[in-house]
């Protein structure tokens, strides 16, 4: 499919051709480690025997005891199998950034500057929220 504005692609076939991209990739990303996991191709930041014993600890001392910094610390580590499997859910959660920013040249391209700018404030909040400048730790 042809996903430039000239061709006069509705905003959201291009949205649903980005989703369907994004989410295929994510799910290739999760299987790729959680195979990788199960099969000890690479190993994982934390080991298995260790998940029951610190499953129940506050996210905080989670990442203390195990070595990660809160946020975006765990995409250092990306090349472990389960933080690989991390990797692939927040790819997941990231699609509708990437959805939102392929369509608002369409809305543009359309006349439509308040769907186009609504996209670009989605996408700023989605960002904000990724940061992780708003927590509080």
């Amino acid at each position: 499919m042809e996903l430039n504005a000239k061709a006069g692609v509705p905003p959201h076939l291009r949205y649903a051709w980005w989703l369907t991209w994004g989410a295929r990739a994510g799910m290739a990303l999760l299987l790729a480690g959680f195979v990788a996991y199960v099969t000890g191709l690479v190993g994982p930041h934390v080991p298995i025997e260790r998940v029951p014993e610190l499953w129940h600890r506050p996210a905080s001392e989670l990442l203390r005891e195990i070595g990660l910094r809160p946020g975006w610390g765990w995409a250092e580590l990306v090349h472990r199998s389960d933080m690989m499997m991390l990797a692939g859910i927040a790819l997941l959660a990231s699609c509708s950034a990437a959805c939102l920013a392929a369509v608002a040249p369409l809305f543009l391209a359309r006349g439509e500057r308040a769907f186009a700018a609504i996209c670009v404030v989605e996408i700023l909040v989605l960002l904000l929220a990724a940061s992780g400048v708003l927590a509080t730790h």
